[in-house]
């Protein structure tokens, strides 16, 4: 087994505790003031996991690299938009039917993937895919 498939699957845990501390947290106050108070945690969080590693000086580096920074930031911006729609949901929604939707990003990674980056699709994996988009629908409904 990989290292990538071992981070994988502590992504999915981890992403499904952010569901469930952030549905229990979001009861009483807004969503989007919720959502700032996890990114600067999330911002000091990582900070202090560069720092253990002594990384620094790589911040620097990346900063002076243009396209490199520039894709960072439209990564930032997306993921900033994922978190608010997400917490948005999860105010609303159960978090069955939240998360299902969410998974959906899969899919749409998968085919984003394809088109802009050239990434081979198997049938076996597209099939696959299409399950993932089918279950998060059939999850989803009430």
């Amino acid at each position: 087994m990989g290292m990538w498939l071992i981070y994988a699957l502590l992504s999915a845990v981890t992403a499904a505790l952010v569901a469930i501390f952030g549905k229990i947290g979001l009861k009483e106050i807004d969503a989007n003031s919720a959502t700032a108070i996890r990114a600067v945690i999330m911002a000091l969080f990582l900070l202090g996991v560069v720092a253990v590693q002594g990384k620094f000086a790589q911040l620097g580096e990346i900063i002076a690299q243009r396209k490199a920074m520039s894709f960072i930031v439209l990564s930032g911006v997306a993921g900033a938009l994922s978190w608010l729609f997400y917490f948005l949901a999860l105010k609303g929604g159960k978090v069955a039917q939240v998360g299902s939707i969410d998974k959906l990003s899969v899919v749409i990674a998968v085919v984003l993937a394809f088109f802009f980056l050239g990434e081979k699709i198997s049938w076996v994996n597209a099939a696959g895919v299409a399950m993932i988009a089918a279950g998060a629908i059939l999850a989803a409904l009430k």
